[in-house]
């Protein structure tokens, strides 16, 4: 986790990650404003499409969204209170002692953590508060679970990066030097049809490892029996993915 090189794993693909992403509850913004020390500023690190700085505009007067892929950052969304910039986590062009809160949303597996965690601290005021965050597999019905379980762990699961063990661990096998804070539990929820789903399982960076050595789409396995499990193709289903977090102080 020491590495200096960006991993990219996402810019290929930027379109279809902001449109086929799930989005994260509006509650979780609000909950962590009301623990950074003022609304000032937030930094959004490795900020993908913009999905969490576009959630912490509703509670900043200023978000600094930064991304090593200037893919990612050309498909963000706009919004006159976030400043995106192409920036990769470990040096930025934040000013020391400036930030209130920043946050990570499924990416710190892939930062140079030392000096991540260096920069964070400069970067934080007193009593600044950082958040970072994962999600794994979804669920939505145990018939369903299967199909994509089995996706997951035996078409696609020789692609996945090393770095997805800190994901299935839920970051809890992470170091994390800052005064631990507690969190509530959150997760993130979507009504989705069987396509949708499928459009999501073609954003993981193990299906586009698949598909660039096999060249052919894996979700092609899988697509039938999901749909017939569905029921009706264009029925929407509950779909939720739990979050886990690691939340600190910098004192």
């Amino acid at each position: 986790m020491n590495g200096s090189g960006f991993k990219d794993h996402f810019s290929a693909h930027a379109e279809a990650y902001a449109r086929s992403r799930p989005g994260y509850p509006p509650a979780l913004f609000a909950h962590l404003a009301a623990l950074a020390p003022s609304r000032q500023l937030a930094w959004d690190c490795a900020t993908g499409n913009g999905q969490v700085a576009i959630g912490l505009a509703q509670h900043f007067e200023r978000v600094m969204a930064t991304d090593a892929s200037a893919a990612q950052i050309g498909h963000a969304f706009p919004n006159d209170r976030i400043a995106y910039r192409v920036e990769p986590a470990e040096a930025t062009s934040l000013a020391a002692a400036s930030v209130d809160l920043v946050t990570v949303g499924q990416a710190l597996h892939w930062f140079d953590l030392d000096r991540f965690y260096a920069e964070a601290r400069r970067v934080l005021r007193s009593g600044g508060v950082i958040a970072a965050w994962c999600y794994g597999r979804c669920t939505i019905a145990p018939d369903l679970d299967a199909v994509v379980d089995r996706f997951y762990a035996e078409i696609v699961g020789p692609f996945w990066p090393p770095e997805r063990v800190f994901v299935e661990s839920g970051y809890a096998t992470l170091p994390f030097p800052f005064a631990g804070v507690p969190m509530p539990t959150f997760s993130m929820q979507a009504d989705w049809t069987a396509d949708e789903l499928i459009a999501y399982l073609g954003t993981w960076s193990a299906t586009r490892r698949f598909e660039a050595e096999h060249g052919r789409d894996p979700r092609d396995e899988i697509a039938e029996p999901l749909i017939n499990a569905w029921g009706s193709r264009h029925a929407r289903r509950r779909i939720q993915w739990p979050l886990s977090f690691l939340v600190g102080r910098n004192t």
